[in-house]
């Protein structure tokens, strides 16, 4: 009998499942076993037989900013998608778990004439991932709008209101103390059903004409570096359509590589930091990689 049996139904645990069907970049080897919980008591008790058998393991939400190795990951996964996803209104405050995507948390927003959260509406990811790297566009970052985030800490409930979350450009405590995000209150304000609309349609066309949506990709591969752009020194440094194996620079946005069908984990970073290497040559301007890289090497 698998050990998670104990906890989960057989239809909730995959067998050395291929990650590249769990990752927006389509990349990565098997995981030895992947997990789905659908309560905070499978999530937490799921963690306690990991740490008590000493096996590795790693949460996900749908895998939006992450990128596996090929030779897969040695432990468990634990997918925090779809079947960890309610969203409850309450008056201005949307609760949700931490499966739930920013795009249905901005529909819910949306419906409900809340604004505020028109910035995340194209964001791939969910709100758990989202959380942990305070994502952004549009002038927009998710700290701006978090009232608080209830974590899992050692194995236990906390909750953290919006300053102990300590958010960073891409970062905050709880992804530097490897903290598991459950539950996000997101505060928002009334407003205007039709501009807040407005506002969606128009960040969703700028993404679909300026990024690489129609390719399989983890969003931004770089962070920006302070006072400049990653994707314009990328471009500058002559690298549009640069491409090793699979894995290639968008000729649409520089700030992204992109899988072009067979890209594997190696490609992706062999290129990252071939980029790394010439913007540092060219403008003496250190690149650094914004996505999450997990797995054996």
């Amino acid at each position: 009998m698998n050990i998670f049996e104990k906890v989960l139904s057989k239809e909730q645990i995959f067998i050395n499942e291929p990650m590249k069907k769990h990752t927006t970049f389509k990349i990565g080897g098997n995981a030895d076993i992947l997990i789905l919980p659908y309560t905070l008591e499978q999530i937490i008790e799921c963690i306690q037989i990991c740490e008590q058998n000493n096996i590795e393991y790693y949460v996900i939400g749908n895998g939006s900013n992450l990128l596996v190795s090929d030779k897969g990951f040695r432990g468990v996964i634990i997918k925090l998608f779809k079947n960890f996803n309610k969203i409850e209104l309450d008056k201005n405050i949307i609760k949700v778990q931490s499966g739930a995507t920013l795009s249905a948390i901005a529909k819910k927003a949306y419906d409900n004439s809340l604004k505020g959260f028109e910035f995340a509406s194209g964001i791939p990811g969910t709100i758990g991932g989202g959380v942990c790297m305070n994502a952004g566009a549009y002038g927009g970052e998710l700290k701006d709008v978090i009232k608080q985030v209830t974590v899992l800490e050692d194995n236990k409930v906390t909750i953290l209101n919006n300053k102990e979350c300590e958010f960073e450009y891409r970062n905050s405590k709880i992804l530097k103390n490897k903290l598991i995000v459950l539950e996000v209150l997101i505060e928002l304000e009334q407003g205007n059903k039709d501009e807040i609309l407005a506002k969606m349609k128009e960040n969703n066309k700028i993404r679909n004409e300026k990024q690489p949506v129609e390719y399989p990709s983890a969003g931004s591969t770089f962070k920006r570096p302070p006072n400049n752009f990653a994707g314009k020194l990328i471009m500058e440094a002559g690298l549009a359509g640069k491409t090793i194996g699979g894995a290639c620079i968008s000729k649409k946005h520089c700030g992204f590589i992109i899988n072009n069908g067979n890209a594997t984990c190696e490609d992706v970073l062999e290129l990252a930091d071939f980029a790394c290497k010439q913007v540092k040559d060219k403008f003496n301007i250190n690149l650094e990689k914004e996505i999450r890289v997990i797995g054996e090497s």
